[in-house]
């Protein structure tokens, strides 16, 4: 029997749990086409002051490969990076990384993807997987002026470590889960930092913890100890998704835990009161920190709730006409889920464009196929995002689903798999229903498109996913062989 080759553009969690995936399934046959100059993905480009997990590191990892050694409940950036590539490493999937590659088309035909390179390479496989993730575009802000600012200015993503922020007076755009962990970390040294807020996030307290010695030893001699720890935050995070799916009474224990959190730590009652969220709980990112209202408190901190009219060259300018200056400039802005091909251009059958097919907003069946585009699977794809929860566990049930198809299609008589249409209708029709009584639906986020489709979340609990991605339904497909 013939082996399907692959061709995976990105080596970030989603491009490596793949690999490893097809790897440990015999399947060698497999490329990944990495941009940068090493694996990482989100956690190779977000080197910004205090970048950690919101996810406890017993569960954001891979189910098969626990990691003893985490040095504390929530690992920072260079402790993850360093894992993935520890993972991918041990598992032999780093040999088949071909790096500063990046994928900038693909082509389908005769039951081949060619796929076009920034070097001018061209690859051709039996199955292509766009592995970029929903977080790896920098996003910036639609404000007249943008890039007249005369001093250092950056996105958290592309953090600029070369300017020094000492003695500075620092202007952040933006309070997502990016600034939360940056600013409490750049008002030690800057002279002042003020933050233009939005909209106020809910903040939850970060339950962290150093690991210890004996901690790192149970992991590792008595490795159920870390596997009850991953359970417990699993079981919470399935509890968290059925409250933000449909039953919002269950969130006002969590409403009620985060304004303590704010009575305690603000004192001055109009600042409280300018970041008290009032949207449902849930409709936006809830953010883990025990470090950000606190730093908010600080005197060398300012929130300016005001909106924004235009970036100046020496600041901020607010529409109330105030001039807000700065000597260094950060959008702590997020990133461009929304937009799943970025600069890729992706062609199916009859020189269909997928950026026409999802001109109304990206949608595919169990978050992977897309009907006309056959062997196109998508990792963390539309509808996969997490309210609560770990993206790692999805992603696993993709490469698991996506391994099944590539065994299929290294069957002699079978040329490709081409999801049906009235297949992936109906399951968006579902996911679109089901979404529409979710909290997303209640407030603007980044979740959302202007129209208010919900086209980044998965709205049932990750059990679900895990049962419904569990194996390739071949009736799900039109199959055509050579």
């Amino acid at each position: 029997m013939s082996t399907a080759s692959v061709l995976i553009a990105g080596s970030g969690f989603g491009g490596i749990a793949l690999a490893i995936e097809l790897k440990r399934a015999g399947l060698h046959e497999f490329t990944v086409l990495e941009r940068a100059d090493e694996i990482g993905g989100v956690w190779r480009e977000n080197t910004y002051p205090g970048a950690a997990c919101d996810i406890p590191s017993p569960l954001y990892s891979f189910s098969f490969a626990p990691n003893p050694d985490w040095p504390r409940r929530y690992s920072g950036q260079a402790e993850i990076h360093a894992y993935l590539k520890r993972v991918a490493a041990e598992y032999g999937v780093d040999r088949h990384i071909r790096f500063g590659t990046e994928v900038t088309s693909a082509s389908f035909d005769n039951g081949r993807w060619t796929v076009e390179t920034s070097t001018g390479e061209t690859f051709e496989a039996t199955v292509f997987v766009p592995a970029t993730g929903q977080l790896s575009e920098p996003a910036l802000p639609n404000i007249r002026g943008l890039g007249s600012f005369d001093g250092p200015a950056f996105h958290s993503a592309r953090w600029n470590h070369d300017v020094d922020l000492s003695g500075k007076r620092v202007a952040v755009i933006g309070t997502g889960a990016s600034a939360i962990q940056f600013v409490p970390e750049i008002r030690r040294d800057a002279r002042q930092v003020t933050v233009f807020q939005r909209t106020p996030p809910y903040i939850m307290a970060k339950n962290d913890t150093v690991y210890r010695r004996w901690h790192r030893f149970l992991f590792r001699h008595l490795p159920f100890t870390q596997l009850l720890g991953r359970l417990r935050i699993w079981l919470l995070a399935e509890y968290a998704t059925f409250a933000m799916t449909g039953h919002g009474l269950l969130t006002k224990p969590f409403e009620l835990r985060t304004e303590q959190l704010r009575r305690r730590h603000i004192k001055d009652p109009g600042l409280r009161a300018r970041i008290t969220p009032s949207y449902p709980m849930g409709c936006k990112r809830i953010l883990f920190t025990n470090d950000y209202l606190p730093a908010l408190a600080s005197p060398n901190v300012d929130v300016e709730t005001g909106t924004i009219a235009e970036i100046t060259p020496r600041g901020v300018r607010t529409e109330d006409g105030v001039e807000h200056e700065a000597d260094v400039l950060i959008y702590g802005t997020g990133f461009a889920a929304l937009d799943f091909l970025g600069p890729l251009k992706i062609r199916g059958l009859g020189g269909r464009d997928l950026a026409e097919v999802w001109a109304k907003g990206a949608r595919a069946h169990l978050g992977m196929t897309v009907p006309g585009f056959p062997n196109l699977f998508w990792m963390y794809g539309p509808n996969t995002n997490l309210g609560a929860g770990s993206i790692i566990y999805m992603l696993e049930r993709q490469a698991r689903y996506i391994r099944q198809a590539v065994e299929h299609l290294s069957r002699p008589s079978v040329s490709y798999l081409d999801v049906r249409p009235e297949v992936e209708q109906e399951y968006d029709e579902e996911i679109q229903s089901r979404l529409a009584g979710s909290v997303w639906t209640g407030c603007s986020s980044w979740y959302r498109q202007a129209d208010g489709r919900v086209s980044t979340n998965w709205p049932g609990l990750v059990s679900e996913y895990h049962l419904r991605t569990r194996r390739l339904r071949l009736s799900e497909f039109r199959t055509v062989g050579d």
